[in-house]
């Protein structure tokens, strides 16, 4: 018996006719039937039990043009294209019109296939087209890194190259010391033995000094007591003339317009006054860039602000001071006179004067009523990298490169003294608010205090390991801060004359260092181009970046509402 599918329409009410004629004994029968029949097929086929069952292989019908058309229908989801295409279709088969449905062809298939194929191929060609992409970036940016690290390999290699000449050079020159010490300790040697037997000649000269003296004593009774009066030896006599001649000789010369240094510390306002928080600690997220202006051709070395007004004076490596209004940025006043660069300027007490020096190792002081400069100091014999003025305003003390410090008085235009004691070039100076304590850092890495009464070191702070570039007291005098070459910021208690705490910003040179009118807050100049803010309680850090340079310089406005830096890309900006 054959067996086939046909599609019946039904109508809605129609029953559904059936042959009862079949039972479960003729499909049993079939069903036999079938079995027996396989396995003859088996049999004459020849093909055993043993053997491996062979794999299935299926085989593709073509598809009826009617199913090819609903599956079209029903992947684009045309749902009243299909209804419509059924209730036509299956019309025609009852009325006749169609016997036999057609089978789609199998180019239709194919194209079909090949197509989904050729989506995907595309899918995945463009999926590759991007990892080559992403390939080729990745490749650019190893080999930009592979040439960076080149680069830095043969940079590396030519320094150690260098560091190894050096160290054969420095090799052999402490060779050749090897001779000269030997002679040195040779003669330390002999010396010391010199020493040893003139200490021994002095005991024995000694000795017989106090045998005489007892004799010419015991002598002396005897004479009084014969004569009762006894006149001086004309020795003691030649004695005391010498002395007082001596003593002459030592009095220091006074010059008649000599000013008189004070012989009391004055009184520091500040001291016990509540004074204003700069905003930064304030306002949240602290200073910001308000203004910025170019204030000189080359790169701007110091800053002053004026005692009483909202102004500012730069100097520079281009031998000039200029004058400004801030936060405006004007220029108020330039001035000329230097051959050389400027390295430090100071205004005067009053306001009415600025004290600058510089490289060509004179300190000018300039008066701006008169406009122009009306002193000039000099005495030192290198180059003078700071100024400061005596809160009484007669004294400008300097230093220098020539590793001493010198009082200059402005009346008598003379130097009433030289500070020396330092090893190395003097690199800053300040003067303790209202007294007679000047306070010096040098590239000996020690910090000195002296007396300007007396011309005495008072006190030396030891600690730093690197040059100090930089000191400062806090308004009340209570704090110093000073700054090193390598970045190293301590503050100091001058009571005490102990170390308070110490801040890391290595490795760019800190070049100078100062506080705000409370004494909370440090503006730390870097050489990496920002201003670092630190907050001494919290011991928190913000940086303040802007500056293309190392910012050289930097002051707070006196009720702390605006920061000023300068730097070495020639500008000044203002923070508030």
């Amino acid at each position: 018996k054959q067996w086939y599918q046909r599609r019946v329409a039904i109508t809605a009410g129609e029953e559904i006719k059936y042959d009862d004629d079949l039972s479960d004994s003729e499909a049993e029968e079939d069903l036999e039937t079938a079995l027996r029949s396989m396995q003859q097929t088996f049999q004459t086929e020849g093909i055993e039990e043993s053997k491996e069952i062979p794999k299935a292989t299926v085989s593709r019908r073509p598809e009826v043009v009617d199913d090819f058309i609903r599956n079209f229908l029903i992947r684009y989801k045309m749902a009243r294209t299909l209804d419509s295409f059924q209730r036509e279709w299956y019309e025609l088969q009852q009325s006749g019109g169609l016997d036999n449905p057609e089978l789609v062809p199998d180019c239709y298939v194919q194209n079909e296939e090949l197509e989904n194929k050729v989506k995907f191929l595309q899918k995945e060609i463009e999926k590759m087209r991007r990892g080559v992409n992403k390939a080729g970036t990745q490749y650019i940016k190893m080999k930009k890194e592979r040439d960076y690290h080149r680069m830095h390999h043969r940079r590396i290699v030519q320094e150690k190259e260098k560091l190894f000449t050096d160290i054969r050079r420095l090799k052999k020159h402490y060779q050749s010391y090897e001779p000269a010490l030997e002679e040195l300790k040779n003669k330390y040697e002999t010396a010391m033995r010199e020493k040893m037997l003139t200490k021994i000649e002095c005991e024995k000269n000694l000795g017989k000094i106090v045998n005489l003296t007892s004799t010419l004593s015991n002598y002396e009774s005897v004479r009084a007591s014969t004569n009762e009066t006894v006149t001086k030896p004309t020795k003691e006599v030649e004695l005391e003339g010498l002395v007082q001649q001596d003593d002459k000789s030592k009095k220091q010369f006074v010059h008649p317009k000599d000013s008189a240094i004070p012989t009391e510390n004055g009184v520091n306002p500040y001291l016990n006054s509540s004074l204003p928080v700069t905003c930064h600690l304030t306002r949240p997220g602290g200073y910001r860039q308000t203004e910025s202006f170019k204030a000189h051709d080359l790169a701007v070395s110091s800053m002053a602000l004026h005692p009483f007004r909202d102004v500012v004076a730069t100097v520079s490596d281009d031998t000039t001071w200029k004058m400004w209004s801030v936060p405006d940025g004007e220029l108020l006043l330039t001035g000329r006179g230097h051959s050389m660069w400027i390295g430090g300027c100071a205004f005067h007490p009053d306001g009415t004067k600025l004290a600058t020096g510089s490289g060509d190792t004179s300190v000018k002081v300039w008066d701006f009523s008169a406009g122009e400069c009306v002193r000039t100091f000099n005495d030192h014999s290198h180059p003078v990298w700071s100024v400061a003025w005596h809160h009484s305003g007669n004294f400008l003390a300097s230093s220098s490169m020539d590793n001493s410090s010198k009082l200059f008085d402005v009346a008598s235009e003379r130097c009433r003294c030289t500070f020396r004691g330092h090893s190395d070039s003097v690199n800053s100076l300040t003067f303790l608010p209202y007294s007679n304590i000047l306070c010096t850092c040098s590239a000996d890495k020690t910090i000195s205090m002296w007396d300007i009464r007396t011309g005495l070191c008072a006190q030396t702070f030891y600690g730093h390991v690197n040059a100090i570039n930089n000191v400062n007291f806090n308004t009340s005098g209570s704090a110093i801060v000073s700054c090193d070459a390598y970045g190293i910021v301590k503050l100091w208690d001058v009571r005490q004359v102990v170390e308070i705490s110490s801040y890391d910003f290595e490795p760019h040179p800190a070049n100078s260092a100062t506080f705000d009118t409370s004494g909370s807050c440090l503006a730390i100049c870097s050489n990496d181009g920002t201003v670092k803010m630190l907050e001494i309680e919290k011991n928190k850090v913000t940086e303040l970046a802007g500056h293309e340079d190392g910012v050289q310089a930097a002051v707070f406005s006196r009720g702390g509402e605006m920061l000023i830096s300068a730097s070495s890309d020639t500008t000044v900006k203002i923070w508030s």
